[in-house]
Parts: C-alpha cells; structure tokens; sequence
C-alpha cells in the first residue's frame, strides 16, 4: 500500500490524510445525522462523502499525473489532474440534487422535527476543525507543486468550512424550536456548493479545452517586451497540463548576427521564462526581422 501511494511524496502524503479526514468525517456525520434526522447534518454527510471520493480521486490524480512524458503521451499525463478536478465539480453537483431535493420537500411537507443534543454541535465544531487543517495543508502543498488536483481537493474542504458554519447556525436556530432552519441551512450549503463547483469546473474545463491562462501570458509578454535584443514576436501560444506549462512562439532578431548569438538570444529567453513560471517548457522558433512572420 505505502509503495503504491508513496508517502515519501509531499503531494502523495498530503492527498492520503485527506483521504483519512474524509472517511472520519463522513462516519461520524452519518451517525450524528442519523441519529438527530438533522438534514442539515446529513447533507453535510453526502458532501463529506462525496469528498471521500474526490480525496481519493485527487490522491490516485497526483500519482499518475507525475508520470514521466512517454512515446503515447508525448505531453506527459499532467492533464490527469484536470480531469480528476473535472470529476470532482460534478461529484459536488450530485450533492446539490440531493440536498435541494430533501430541503425543499421537508419544508413543503413540514416534516422539519429534530433531535437536537449535544453531540449535533459537537460534530459540527470537530469537522469545521479538520477542513481547516485539511484545506490548509492542501492550498500550501499545491501552490508549492502547481497541483490543480490539490487545489480542487482543498478547495472541497474549504466549502466545507461554510457550509458547516451554516449547519451551526441552523442548529442553534433549531434548539430554540424553529426546526425549520435547518432545511434553510441546507439549501444555503447546497447554494455554496453549487458556487464552488462552478469555479472549479471551469478552471478544470480551460485546463482541458487548452485555454490560454491570462496571467501566465501576461508574465510572459512582460518578459519579452522587456528584451531589447528581440526586435518582436508572434504566435505565442500558452497551455497547461496538469502542473506542468508548456510556451511555445517565435521571435525576430536582427538579421545578419551569427547562429551562435541567436541562440543566445533565445536561451535567456527561455531561462527568464522558466525562472518567471514554475514547471515550465518553453519553445522558441528564431527568425530574422526581415522574414515574414
């Protein structure tokens, strides 16, 4: 098992106690949930268990998406990372279904009694605590790696900070005997989540589809506007895969200078580039000013 997932890896490590929270996390609300008839609690359980999922998505994502470039993946396999955060967005949308469906029939039917105790707000407060960790771990990990799987995962364990915080209000509200408040509270998660999702399915989506990211091109146009010894430039074209970016375009340089200084030329270039964008190649096609481009 250790060998498989490798918890000497930081990215590999940080996905596998995610994977852990999780499971803690959804046991201990199902038992609470069922326990109360909290629906709030219980949506709160879907969304941990979805989490589950995801966690363990994210955490085989991470692993296949470090692969090495090979002669069928030419790009090497870091689009495996956007489609795990694809699947993760949609695995949230399947939450919301069912969260809107058993708020709106519990307030329509007005089916909303509790057994609120002691231990609804108990677990609440325990897993607003361990998405806290959890959510920090990952962004730290994933701004460190450039993992979009991680950044997903976390962002999972972020929304559950809210929409736990929500639970907590609507708990607090229904101890006073308005039990309605929970399925309201419900609702707002699913509201939350729906948000969250959208984010990260487009980001996922761009990723797949090629999408140019706006900030990546805009370093690197700093970058080559900035260089005096290129006379200009065209057909820069930008993609992510997975951490990984990958530059390519052509530059102009004053007709006549040796290949040797070309060449030059375009090293520092891409050495600023690499030094500017973490995880980055970089290919550039050299012409002479008084080419057609």
């Amino acid at each position: 098992m250790i060998k498989i997932i490798d918890l000497k890896d930081e990215k590999s490590r940080v996905a596998f106690f995610s994977v852990l929270a999780a499971i803690a996390l959804t046991s201990i609300k199902i038992i609470v949930g069922v326990w109360t008839n909290s629906l709030g609690i219980l949506s709160e359980a879907l969304h941990s268990g979805l989490d589950l999922v995801a966690a363990v998505i994210t955490l085989l994502a991470v692993r296949a998406a470090d692969k090495p470039a090979d002669k069928t993946h030419n790009y090497g396999h870091g689009k495996v990372e956007n489609l795990s955060a694809l699947v993760e967005t949609l695995l949230l949308l399947l939450t919301c279904i069912w969260i809107i469906y058993e708020a709106v029939h519990r307030l329509i039917s007005g089916k909303t009694d509790l057994n609120i105790n002691i231990w609804s707000f108990i677990v609440v407060i325990v897993s607003i605590a361990i998405d806290y960790s959890r959510s920090r771990a990952l962004s730290r990990v994933a701004k460190k790696h450039n993992s979009q799987a991680l950044e997903a995962d976390a962002l999972h364990f972020s929304t559950d900070i809210w929409s736990s915080s929500v639970v907590f209000i609507g708990l607090i509200f229904a101890g006073f005997g308005f039990f309605f408040a929970d399925a309201i509270a419900a609702l707002a998660v699913a509201i939350i989540v729906i948000y969250v999702s959208y984010k990260l399915g487009k980001k996922a989506i761009d990723a797949l589809l090629d999408k140019s990211p706006e900030d990546t091109v805009s370093k690197i146009q700093t970058i080559l506007d900035a260089d005096k010894l290129i006379t200009r430039y065209h057909d820069l074209k930008v993609r992510t895969m997975g951490a990984e970016t990958h530059v390519e375009m052509n530059i102009h340089v004053t007709p006549g200078i040796t290949i040797e200084a070309a060449h030059k030329i375009s090293h520092d270039v891409e050495q600023e580039i690499v030094t500017a964008i973490e995880r980055c190649e970089v290919h550039i096609h050299i012409e002479p000013e008084d080419s057609v481009g």
